[in-house]
């Protein structure tokens, strides 16, 4: 079971107290995995979420004519898999790790029987992965402005020749 202060040392937990840390640490176990296990398939039952210590996880999709396509790279200090909280409760995206990897594990049915019995957990909760999938969000919209920017448009002309 992890600790309030090794949980605390994580930046994505920032926004909790010592008392939703408290309870959080309750609902986690330590978890390792070696490089190339799959920890999610897609559109399997989602029951889990883990906070990775150390280790990279690649996330992938399923892309119709060219199989699984690694869409991010997931690290220290990540959190992986929020598809438990919203029906029909399924991986939207398959995982796979690239190199051995240290989490923390977390049920989702535990965290969600913490959440309904302290509101205050709850609330707190679901904002620090809100929060999460934002900064994701923004990964991604932002790795989707580079590959679709126009080339044109970063390059200066050269003029010199215009004389």
């Amino acid at each position: 079971m992890p600790t309030v202060d090794e949980l605390a040392g994580f930046a994505c937990l920032a926004a909790l107290g010592r008392d939703e840390l408290s309870i959080l640490a309750r609902a986690g176990r330590d978890v390792s995995f070696p490089a190339g296990h799959r920890v999610i398939a897609e559109n399997q039952p989602a029951e889990r979420c883990w906070l990775i210590r150390r280790g990279r996880i690649l996330l992938q999709a399923q892309v119709p004519g060219q199989g699984e396509v690694v869409v991010q790279t997931l690290g220290d200090g990540d959190l992986l898999g929020w598809s438990w909280l919203v029906p029909p409760y399924r991986w939207h995206f398959g995982a796979v790790t690239a190199e051995p990897v240290d989490a923390i594990e977390f049920d989702s049915a535990t965290l969600t029987e913490f959440a309904d019995s302290d509101p205050r957990f709850g609330h707190a909760l679901t904002r620090m992965l809100f929060e999460a999938m934002l900064e994701r969000l923004q990964a991604t919209r932002a790795r989707l402005l580079d590959l679709y920017r126009n080339p044109a448009e970063t390059c200066t002309p050269y003029h010199g020749w215009a004389r």
